[in-house]
């Protein structure tokens, strides 16, 4: 997009399409357990404003928001101080197909273990395929 500043670093975003009805995909997305089964520990309640933690294992914990709610089609939460995570699920026949967009990367920002987006992002970007195999499994189950 044009309009974001040249620090901006774009986002991550990853399409997949699951073999699984869009309800258990979305529960796997936007409730406690489902989050926790294929992502992180965490105490999250899908409802706009809830501040939740995800347990990121030798991170600590992360502090989130939900920030956006239209189920079973959309959710996004703030995480940590500068990321944005959204999951966008839309219903194909007896499948689901889900985009997950990670932003907030600035290349002048760090995280709060002190490691630059640029590197981070890079982390991420392979992370995120690996979960995305996590999902699959347990939607397709």
């Amino acid at each position: 997009m044009d309009h974001q500043s040249q620090n901006t670093l774009p986002d991550i975003r990853k399409t997949l399409v699951l073999n699984a009805p869009i309800q258990k995909v979305w529960n796997a997305v936007a409730t406690s357990e489902g989050i926790a089964a294929w992502f992180m520990p965490n105490d999250f309640q899908p409802e706009i404003g809830y501040e939740f933690h995800l347990e990121a294992g030798p991170f600590g914990k992360s502090p989130c928001k939900v920030t956006e709610l239209a189920p079973p089609n959309r959710l996004s939460f703030e995480w940590g101080k500068d990321w944005s995570l959204t999951f966008e699920l839309t219903e194909l026949e007896d499948k689901t197909e889900i985009t997950l967009i990670h932003s907030g990367w600035d290349i002048n920002k760090a995280t709060e273990f002190g490691e630059s987006h640029e590197i981070v992002r890079e982390r991420m970007n392979q992370g995120w395929g690996g979960l995305q195999k996590s999902l699959a499994t347990y939607v397709e189950a």
